[in-house]
């Protein structure tokens, strides 16, 4: 029969299962005593774990100095560059100051507005009403003694804070000269040049004790100073003016028609680039004035207003050592080097006034107009003030023989009149000329 024989080999198959189980346990409990016996501390070693985790903080700490050397020299680099760049910001700032003058002055060769750049400086919130002012005081240039080594040394010597009187003359105008030094060295003036535009006029300074200059030779200025007359040699100042200013210094320039009574740097206020004595003889024409056109075929708008001011006398101004004024020079003698012939005063107040227009870029100059009592043109005094008490009891600071041709003997009746009381010495000449 089946069934019992089927039991028997169900179970012997269990009983071989389970001997080969407790034979595996045995086995398994046989390998661990002997592994225990010999490795008593396990497979890894506290002093192997040690070890190895000494490495990885040794590793750790060397990654972290480095880090920290590395960070270290990266501050001090910074640091340096830092420094190179703290002084490469003062110098840029060097630079644009001295851009800062020049593009104040610059202007396109083509006109467009659009295109201009001026640098003025930071900009500025407006104030409260009625407080706002304009810059009219351009800053000075910077000076440089290479333009004239000569010069330099000589203005040095004389300027006074940088500001003196220059006078040009040529043995034309020997005599007036005389009168002009003279009238200088009795107010006491310490501190001005002649420029000598010949030999004959450097013995003469030399003889009276006059500082004087000669200029190096330049076949374009020498034939017009040796022998030009005066209207020619006053068109030569702008040219050499320039060398002055440049060399930073201020610069009150003088005709040899003129007879100086006080100390004119006394009366200067140097706010502007020119300041200049004016030829109008009444306060309307010295500082301007409204003046109404009448059209009468325009009807209902037959009425045009103008504004009118005399010129300024380009005999005797006052020029600060900037780049307007400057520019003024090169303009006036510019044109005064080309044709047509023009004269010198002329072109100086065309520049000065004629403004910005299509095809023309006007000087941007600030200008002031002198008191024209104290810096007295000739008109004034033989029309106006000798005839007048009050006003001849004024003292002005210097009086221009600009508008008489009989110039030396005036000088010389202004020298008795004001330096001598005598006060007949003007009454003897005309109001204006004989011819």
């Amino acid at each position: 029969m089946a069934g019992p024989v089927g039991r028997r080999d169900k179970n012997t198959a269990q009983s071989g299962r389970g001997s080969r189980i407790a034979v595996a346990i045995v086995i398994g409990i046989l390998f661990g005593g002997i592994f225990a016996f010999l490795y008593p501390h396990g497979f890894f070693s506290s002093t192997q774990a040690s070890n190895f985790q000494g490495r990885r903080l040794a590793k750790s700490i060397l990654q972290i100095g480095s880090t920290t050397c590395e960070s270290s020299e990266r501050v001090n680099m910074l640091r340096s560059d830092l420094a190179d760049l703290s002084s490469k910001n003062d110098e840029l700032k060097k630079q644009v100051r001295d851009l800062t003058n020049k593009l104040m002055a610059a202007e396109q060769k083509n006109g467009n507005a659009e295109k201009q750049v001026v640098v003025v400086g930071e900009p500025q919130k407006a104030g409260p009403f009625g407080t706002v002012k304009g810059i009219r005081t351009n800053p000075t240039v910077l000076p440089d003694d290479t333009v004239n080594p000569r010069l330099s040394k000589i203005l040095k010597k004389i300027a006074v804070k940088n500001e003196l009187i220059v006078a040009l003359a040529n043995s034309n105008v020997k005599e007036m000269l005389e009168v002009w030094f003279t009238s200088i060295k009795k107010v006491g003036i310490p501190n001005y040049l002649v420029v000598a535009l010949d030999n004959g006029i450097a013995d003469f300074c030399k003889e009276n004790d006059v500082p004087f200059y000669t200029r190096d030779p330049d076949e374009d200025i020498d034939s017009i100073a040796k022998s030009g007359g005066n209207h020619a040699v006053s068109g030569l100042k702008f040219r050499i003016l320039r060398e002055f200013l440049q060399l930073g210094y201020g610069v009150l320039l003088s005709d040899v028609d003129i007879v100086y009574l006080q100390n004119p740097f006394d009366h200067i206020y140097r706010d502007s680039d020119v300041e200049s004595m004016s030829d109008g003889h009444d306060n309307m024409t010295a500082y301007g004035y409204n003046d109404v056109s009448d059209d009468p075929s325009m009807g209902w708008a037959r009425y045009a207003h103008t504004m009118r001011i005399w010129v300024y006398n380009s005999g005797f101004f006052y020029l600060r050592p900037t780049l307007p004024a400057i520019e003024l020079l090169d303009r006036v003698a510019d044109r005064l080097s080309h044709p047509p012939p023009a004269w010198d005063q002329a072109v100086f107040n065309e520049e000065l006034f004629f403004p910005s227009h299509p095809g023309y870029i006007g000087l941007h100059a600030s200008k002031r107009t002198m008191d024209r009592y104290m810096f007295m043109n000739s008109k004034t005094l033989f029309k106006q003030v000798r005839k007048d008490g009050d006003l001849k009891k004024l003292k002005p600071v210097i009086v221009h023989l600009n508008y008489h041709p009989d110039k030396l003997p005036r000088m010389k009746a202004v020298m008795e009149f004001y330096f001598n009381g005598k006060q007949d010495a003007l009454e003897p000449f005309p109001d204006g000329s004989d011819w």
